[in-house]
């Protein structure tokens, strides 16, 4: 109870303090400078891990833009757009998850050096951004939504620095494609937990 209700004096307070809307202005530029390096750079060096990883924070920079959008809106029409949140973040795992199998098919080992440099690069990027995020981990669906993707993107980094560890390590591609279904499954599983926060809110006020 003690909890759910710091919970909800939380997010009222993050919704009317422009500390919020900075912090998610600093997210979206963040994440959409690391998409333009990620994809150029998982194209380059052929890895499906960088792509899905590139492809997640052009998802993100989309997820801060609508929070931008709907912070100062009513619970219901933040939930809504959590919803919204929910269904891209699993559309992005079934696509992550399609490529990775696509992969183990008909892929070839990915240039390792690249990816554990861009992949330290991300971490860094998410790390930040996941610091700066932390106190609104438990606020409405909406503010959950978004420390849900965060979250996730840093544990993917380090997902991914590992693979590029294990592909210089065999000169094999499937350290690569493991990881990129790993970052399937994260993103799959926070759009769960996304959409039943967003119904249960939605429920309430109604």
């Amino acid at each position: 109870m003690a909890d759910r209700c710091c919970a909800g004096k939380s997010g009222k307070t993050a919704l009317n303090n422009p500390k919020w809307r900075r912090v998610l202005w600093f997210a979206l530029l963040v994440n959409a400078a690391m998409f333009c390096v990620e994809i150029v750079a998982g194209v380059a060096a052929d890895s499906r891990a960088l792509q899905a990883d590139a492809l997640d924070f052009l998802g993100d920079s989309a997820n801060y833009a609508i929070s931008l959008g709907v912070a100062g809106m009513a619970l219901a029409w933040r939930a809504r757009a959590a919803l919204l949140k929910a269904a891209t973040m699993l559309a992005f795992g079934l696509w992550v998850f399609g490529s990775a199998v696509w992969g183990f098919l008909a892929g070839s080992a990915p240039h390792a050096e690249t990816m554990g440099l861009i992949g330290a690069l991300a971490l860094a990027a998410n790390v930040a951004v996941a610091l700066m995020l932390y106190r609104y981990r438990t606020g409405d669906a909406n503010m959950r939504s978004v420390w849900i993707c965060s979250r996730n993107d840093a544990i993917g980094n380090l997902a991914v620095m590992g693979a590029a560890l294990g592909v210089f390590g065999t000169g094999r591609n499937w350290p690569d494609l493991a990881v990129a279904v790993i970052m399937a499954g994260l993103a799959i599983w926070g759009s769960l937990e996304v959409f039943r926060q967003a119904r249960g809110e939605l429920a309430a006020g109604t």
